[in-house]
């Protein structure tokens, strides 16, 4: 049967649900090989800030069991070297080109979202206040309430673009943060970010990444992102993006059930770069096995009746 895969999250529109992570796909273009861009139903590029950024010192990534913990720091061009050279790259990539933004004060997160508005080619703004990995800025601002939406505000207020607030698990009940941004005028909600964790050399009694902690993904995190995604969307009436360990088109399919309109890929494409593309195609064949018309009728169709386990 043919399969409608394109959703719509408030003003953005996709083609299909499959998006790629930011930090995980470079700025797109370093992937071309691998696949056909066009084929996705978005992707997010590196972490834009201000100035250009050196990130952490090596080593950042350690492979962890079902997983892996990286603490990049957020390494980056910077946006005006964004804006000149690597938007360029993408035009007639036939995808949503969706721009990542991290600061370290509200006013570096105002100043990049300015310099994007009318972007050519943009399609999206995803403010990263979800980074365990950097000294300032990134998750102090998803995990304080009043902050996050002070900052949430103050985007809204220099951008026409859709605004996706990319969520902290690290926090007590994420619930409060969705909250917080819905009501400061966050189009999208994206969800969750990294686990703050910690990997230890037992030979050198030193931790394996040189900050010391970092943010675990993969497989690992999947059952408690799948919550945290279930908890969000059935409190705020926002669309969600969901992610959090999905490596195979199943995975997407629960992410949808679980109230995401969309997924984001991430540690998959650390494992092959083409997996993004292979869960477009296996959400097809899924749904077309399932009897399911439209990829949207998916979303939010867990269920939670007292006719079986929830």
């Amino acid at each position: 049967m043919s399969v409608d895969l394109a959703v719509a999250l408030g003003p953005l529109r996709l083609k299909n649900p499959v998006v790629t992570a930011s930090g995980t796909f470079g700025y797109g273009t370093e992937f071309q090989p691998f696949l056909d861009l066009s084929r996705l139903g978005g992707l997010v590029v590196k972490g834009l800030s201000v100035r250009p950024r050196r990130g952490n010192a090596p080593p950042r990534i350690a492979e962890t069991a079902s997983g892996m913990i990286n603490a990049i720091g957020l390494q980056n061009v910077g946006v005006d070297a964004f804006l000149a050279e690597k938007l360029p790259a993408l035009a007639g990539c036939d995808t949503a080109v969706i721009a990542n933004v991290y600061g370290e004060s509200l006013e570096d997160y105002v100043e990049v979202c300015r310099r994007l508005e009318g972007a050519p080619g943009l399609a999206a703004i995803e403010l990263n206040v979800s980074c365990p990995n950097t000294a300032l800025g990134g998750m102090h601002f998803g995990v304080e309430v009043t902050v996050l939406a002070r900052l949430v505000g103050a985007v809204r207020r220099v951008t026409t673009l859709p605004l996706i607030v990319k969520l902290s698990p690290n926090v007590t009940d994420i619930r409060e943060p969705a909250r917080a941004a819905a009501d400061a005028g966050a189009d999208i909600l994206s969800l969750v970010n990294t686990f703050t964790a910690l990997a230890i050399n037992a030979e050198s009694r030193r931790p394996r990444l040189h900050n010391g902690v970092g943010g675990l993904s993969g497989p690992a995190i999947k059952p408690l992102a799948l919550y945290m995604v279930h908890r969000v969307a059935t409190s705020v009436a926002l669309p969600i993006m969901g992610m959090g360990g999905i490596m195979e088109p199943l995975d997407a399919v629960e992410f949808m059930m679980a109230g995401a309109t969309a997924v984001q890929i991430g540690t998959a494409n650390f494992v092959d770069p083409g997996r993004s593309v292979a869960i477009v195609d296996g959400l097809r064949d899924w749904c077309a096995s399932h009897g399911v018309a439209r990829a949207a009728d998916l979303v939010g169709s867990l269920r939670t009746d007292a006719g079986g386990p929830p």
